[in-house]
């Protein structure tokens, strides 16, 4: 039990290391055709950007069987994906975005960290220029200011 606890966090963990390099050099990169729909305005509720989402989610169902039927650490990765994609659907398109109908809006906090991270984030609408990639770890808004104004 506690080992499986383990795999699961340490998916989580990983999940955002890697999120961050895949936002930085595939999303803002030659992924860029899809994520470009959530830098600009798009009409209707999903974002050709929502594709990237889902075929994460297709990763995580494949892990999730290949863990049923072969080799059982595979579910517990699954686990740790698929708890990581609910994180950042509350953060990141629910909390951040404003997707979901939240009232809550952090005032300080890591939270709020969080929600001025992305907006930064946000002040680009080309590929080229952003700074802060991850979706629950931000770093200090000094630090990011200063990327920003380094540009």
């Amino acid at each position: 039990m506690i080992i499986n606890l383990i795999i699961i966090a340490i998916s989580i963990i990983g999940m955002e290391t890697f999120a961050i390099f895949f936002h930085k050099y595939f999303m803002h990169g030659p992924g860029w055709k899809w994520h470009e729909s959530h830098h600009t305005h798009t009409e209707g509720y999903f974002e050709r950007n929502d594709l990237y989402a889902l075929c994460f989610s297709v990763i995580a169902a494949v892990l999730f069987i290949l863990g049923s039927l072969y080799w059982e650490p595979l579910y517990f990765i699954a686990v740790g994906l698929t708890v990581y994609g609910l994180l950042y659907g509350f953060v990141h398109d629910g909390l951040v975005h404003r997707r979901w109908t939240f009232k809550y809006a952090p005032k300080n906090g890591y939270l709020y960290r969080l929600v001025l991270a992305h907006r930064i984030h946000h002040n680009t609408t080309t590929k080229e220029g952003a700074v802060s990639f991850g979706f629950l770890y931000a770093e200090r808004i000094s630090k990011l200011k200063s990327k920003l104004k380094g540009q």
